[in-house]
């Protein structure tokens, strides 16, 4: 019986029955060590049996925490091979990969989640599963990443995810998103009703005084009077005052102290092993004893309640108890239990690694050496954090002389790609002084230069960046792709920021000189950032000669669609987008395809491809979140305001603007407030408040402004000089138009180019008008274009009319508003029928759009559906499992009033 605990319990009741009926869901459990979260477990547990549910458990340990996907091993084992074969083999080998079960490609971290959100998404189909784990503070990063990623998505499945953490440790949990649930104190009459059951006979002395000590912490309640007993009866002795986990580990250890010296050496082995195997633990307590032992050694402290035997596997009975004996043993007892451990793992490399370190107090390269190899194990398995970590304990146990300023920067690299910037720096710092070779030691200045932030735009930094990477390409095989690699980051902070031209010419050079042809995509994309009004038609020139399947890499793939969006070559980046954005997700590397999918979205508003942009940006959104990347997903928040806008859905659009600018202010993210203004902008041209749009695009385009940004504030310059001519500041238009005019030439990027033709006619006389208009829609120019071809349209035909040529105006209306209707751009469609309207035609009201209906993630499972793509096809393509995707088409069958999956081939689905 759990006492006090009646509100907790009803809410448990609640969300397991909402999830195994299938609304899936998580809970994050905290509260202070012995407050009852493993009892709370263990109650969800008896209900999910009781109410006919599957459950599987894993409990955090401290010794564990260093050896990738351990935790998450433990929680699927029990089910991995009987259900591994439903997986698909992707996810399969995923799985088997991370867990070292094969030798296959290190997966990344979302591959592995996604095959264990599968795995448990197909328990659910046949029975609703309860996933419990204690101590969750102390399960290892991937694994922790990995659970946080299933917690976020288990929406459709008939499962549960209920994870203990202990009051007072961050973890990756922290920011998962799910519902949390804190097991506060009991209060006086849980805990005298608590105390009164378990130990009717206390004198009334100590009853008092323990309940004032246990403050309403029911292991308290429960293990104090246990300290207490002496030889059977009860001892009033006033107690020593301690803080409670403190207090607690004394209650514990009073019973460990009493056991033979044998039992608690087997003990300590225990508390020190890392995965609970009985055969292990008593391989490793003979070698320390010199002795065999059989389990019959455990038994008194199985008979004391300190422990329990399960099989083949040692359970205790809490986490205070490994925590207590563990702590209370001596330095020389830890470092011979470790040492026992690991020559009883022999077989088991990357833990033996690990406990021959724990064993090691002091420097020794043969234990850093084996650490290295654990590092590189934990990389095949797709876990970088995991291998930087055992990498810069290797260079702890490292002599200064050898080995430590290597494993040190090989450290401060796998951190610098994770974004683990101030470790990263903090390594280089200390490798600095550490014996390197020559080619260490350019790396080691060259990561050093990458990481200065504020040395990005001093020319002089700058040369001496571009002077190391010279050294480095001469030096390494692969020393230029690492400088390139080392560049990119930094020429788009380039692009974000406001460098002199000399830097920018700088940055240009350094990568011109390391690119091994002249069409090195990495040296491409890093002059496109660095310099896009000097180095465009460059870019653009060299880029015309490369297929996109050329660039086979994701990561380069990205980074050329992502350049050539940034120098306005929006049509030239899609197939390069497009492609990263297939292999990223092949390969599970989301945080990538997250920024992949924002420049996608960004790039087809223009481009008039307002649903894939809709469903772009929201899935960015999503994803960048999920991976710690709140930047792009604030961009993807602007181009959703944007398409909102254009849909006519102002309330939407407005808040996504407020709400983001708010919160792009408070983290100092000036640089992407251009992007707001942008989407302002595009905003007030859309509810014809044009004084209002004039004013927020022209401050983009002010080098005074906060949001001053030149090469963003070219993607609204249409806008800006239809807003200028429609508040009568002709002037104004002509000179942006002039500059505009000048910019499309030098850089020959096809958008300026198409906006300067689009723009011409708005800008002269009435007399000059015509012939520009039918000029510009015959331009093959404009073909790319069909947002702006269709406001040309609607442009021109309002032009007939103020010129009372109304039967001539009604030609360009219809067609604008077909094309609008076509592009599903709702409030320029309204613009366009009511000129339509007042040139005297008579207009239908749109046909409602099935594809309008629809989110963008039902749209995107309703176009995949449609091609054929099973559940679980879809579900592995968006990260989510095959019962959620089965829940949207239910959904979607609704919405589309349609009953089966070939019935999507017959509907509108908008396709672009």
């Amino acid at each position: 019986m759990l006492y006090g605990r009646d509100d907790e319990l009803r809410f448990l009741s609640d969300f397991l029955s909402r999830c195994f009926d299938g609304a899936g869901g998580a809970i994050l459990l905290r509260g202070e060590a012995g407050i009852g979260k493993t009892a709370f477990l263990g109650a969800a547990r008896e209900a999910a049996v009781a109410g006919g549910g599957r459950v599987l458990s894993a409990v955090g340990v401290q010794s564990e925490a260093s050896v990738p996907y351990a935790g998450l091993h433990q929680l699927l084992n029990p089910v991995l091979l009987d259900h591994a074969p439903s997986l698909l083999p992707t996810q399969r080998q995923a799985l088997f990969a991370a867990f070292g079960m094969n030798d296959g490609t290190a997966p990344q971290m979302f591959s592995v989640g996604l095959a264990a959100l599968e795995l448990i998404s197909s328990l659910a189909d046949d029975t609703p599963v309860l996933l419990l784990i204690d101590d969750a503070q102390w399960v290892d990063r991937p694994s922790s990443e990995v659970l946080a990623f299933v917690a976020r998505r288990l929406e459709g499945d008939r499962a549960a995810l209920l994870m203990a953490v202990r009051e007072g440790h961050e973890t990756v949990l922290d920011d998962a998103g799910m519902t949390e649930l804190q097991l506060h104190q009991l209060d006086d009459d849980a805990a005298a009703a608590l105390l009164q059951a378990r130990t009717p006979d206390l004198d009334q002395s100590v009853r008092r005084r323990i309940l004032g000590e246990a403050a309403g912490n029911p292991l308290a309640l429960v293990e104090l009077p246990t300290a207490l007993r002496g030889d059977g009866s009860i001892q009033s002795s006033p107690l020593a005052w301690l803080p409670t986990t403190r207090r607690l580990e004394r209650s514990f250890l009073s019973r460990a102290s009493e056991l033979p010296d044998l039992t608690q050496t087997v003990l300590l082995i225990a508390a020190a092993d890392d995965n609970g195997d009985l055969a292990e633990i008593l391989e490793a307590a003979s070698i320390v004893t010199g002795t065999g032992l059989s389990v019959d050694s455990l038994e008194p402290a199985v008979a004391s309640g300190l422990l329990q035997i399960r099989g083949h596997h040692v359970h205790f009975r809490h986490p205070l108890v490994r925590s207590a004996v563990y702590h209370a043993a001596s330095t020389s007892a830890r470092l011979s239990a470790h040492a026992a451990l690991a020559k009883a793992l022999a077989g088991h490399h990357e833990r033996r690694a690990w406990h021959r370190a724990a064993a090691t107090p002091g420097q020794d390269d043969d234990v850093a050496l084996d650490l290295e190899q654990a590092a590189l194990r934990a990389l095949t398995r797709g876990a970088p954090r995991a291998a930087a970590e055992a990498l810069r304990q290797a260079a702890l146990r490292s002599c200064p002389q050898t080995h430590k300023g290597r494993l040190l920067l090989r450290s401060a690299e796998i951190n610098f790609e994770l974004g683990e910037v101030t470790m990263a720096r903090q390594q280089l710092t200390e490798a600095r002084s550490a014996e390197l070779q020559p080619a260490e030691r350019l790396r080691l200045t060259l990561w050093t230069e990458a990481l200065n932030e504020e040395s990005w735009f001093s020319p002089e930094r700058v040369r001496a960046f571009a002077d190391v990477a010279d050294q480095l390409a001469a030096a390494e095989a692969e020393g230029a792709a690492l400088a390139l690699k080392a560049l990119w980051p930094l020429s788009i902070g380039c692009w974000y920021g406001n460098p002199t031209e000399e830097t920018r010419g700088l940055f240009v050079k350094a990568a011109r000189r390391l690119q091994r042809h002249d069409s090195e995509p990495m040296a491409l994309s890093v002059a496109a950032c660095a310099d896009p009004v000097g180095e465009a038609a460059w870019v653009i020139d060299r880029t015309a000669g490369i297929a996109p399947g050329v660039v086979n890499d994701p990561a380069e793939q990205h980074a050329l669609g992502a350049s050539l969006t940034a120098i306005w070559g929006f049509d030239l980046s899609w197939p390069y987008l497009s492609a990263a954005i297939d292999g990223l997700r092949q390969q599970g590397r989301l945080g990538l395809l997250g920024e992949a999918l924002a420049s996608q979205a960004w790039a087809a508003i223009p481009l008039g491809k307002h649903r894939l942009a809709r469903a772009a940006a929201d899935e960015s959104r999503r994803l960048s979140r999920d991976t710690g990347r709140p930047r792009w997903a604030y961009v993807s928040d602007l181009a959703l305001a944007t398409l909102e806008s254009e849909r006519g859905e102002f309330d939407k659009a407005d808040e996504l603007l407020r709400t983001t600018e708010a919160e792009l202010l408070s983290v100092g993210a000036q640089s992407i407030l251009g992007f707001a203004q942008v989407a302002r902008g595009r905003y007030a041209m859309v509810k014809k408040q044009y004084n209002d749009a004039y004013e927020q695009l022209a401050r983009v385009l002010d080098p005074g402004d906060l949001t001053y940004h030149p090469f963003v504030g070219y993607w609204g310059i249409a806008d800006l000089i239809e807003a200028a001519v429609r508040t009568d500041r002709l002037d104004e238009a002509r000179d942006h138009h002039a500059q505009l005019s000048v910019l499309a030439e030098k850089t020959t990027a096809p958008f300026l180019r198409a906006m300067a033709t689009c723009t011409h006619p708005l800008i002269v006389a009435d007399d000059q008008a015509e012939h520009l208009y039918r000029q510009a829609l015959d331009d093959r120019l404009l073909v790319n274009w069909p947002l702006h071809r269709a406001q040309l349209l609607l442009a021109y035909g309002r032009w007939l009319r103020r010129q009372r040529r109304i039967l001539e105006a009604r030609r360009p209306l219809r067609a604008a508003v077909e094309n609008f209707d076509a592009l599903g751009v709702t409030a320029f469609a309204q613009d366009a029928r009511s000129e339509l309207r007042a040139a005297g035609e008579a207009v239908r009201r749109p046909a409602p759009s099935s594809a309008d209906s629809l989110t963008p993630q039902e749209l995107q499972i309703a176009r995949m559906t449609a091609t054929g793509m099973t559940n679980r096809e879809i579900g592995t393509r968006l990260f989510i499992s095959h019962r959620t995707v089965g829940q949207h088409l239910r959904r979607i069958f609704q919405k589309l009033d349609i009953t089966s999956r070939g019935q999507l081939h017959l509907t509108d689905l908008g396709g672009e």
